[in-house]
């Protein structure tokens, strides 16, 4: 069975905005698409998804970044840091944090990684499972369960 800290607590890089997200993560991903590889400056982004209702900017006021569209990018006014992703669901808000962003990241292993159809030939992450865009719809909550019955 999947196990995450019950509260995690976390930055941008400057320290301007800080979030807290109580209960566990209900997934784990790498996003390979090109915008996550120019956002991040790196090969993937990797995050932790968690309940909009689980998750809270304690301090500071992120600001929309990226493409500024739906979903919603958000980013420190002040050193850009690319913090969270505000998703509408019909289970309601889902926020994807960058695991980065939380004082312990670990465990964060991704459970799954998107958009394959981009990803960098070297780049192996481990995922248990892989989608060359975005799981379907109708496969989301199933997944979500094995997430949650998955062990580490």
């Amino acid at each position: 069975m999947t196990t995450f800290q019950s509260q995690k607590s976390g930055s941008c890089r400057c320290g301007e905005v800080t979030i807290l997200a109580s209960g566990a993560a209900i997934l784990t991903m790498a996003c390979h698409c090109k915008g996550c590889q120019r956002m991040t400056g790196s090969a993937f982004s990797l995050s932790e998804m968690f309940l909009g209702t689980d998750f809270e900017v304690v301090t500071g006021d992120p600001v929309p970044g990226g493409m500024k569209s739906i979903p919603a990018h958000f980013v420190c006014p002040q050193c850009a840091s690319w913090m969270f992703t505000r998703v509408q669901t019909p289970m309601g808000e889902l926020v994807n944090v960058r695991a980065t962003m939380f004082d312990t990241p670990e465990p964060a292993p991704p459970y799954i990684e998107t958009c394959t159809l981009e990803k960098l030939a070297w780049v192996n992450t481990g995922a248990k499972h892989s989608y060359d865009r975005f799981p379907a719809s109708e496969d989301f909550v199933a997944l979500l369960a094995a997430f949650k019955n998955h062990p580490q």
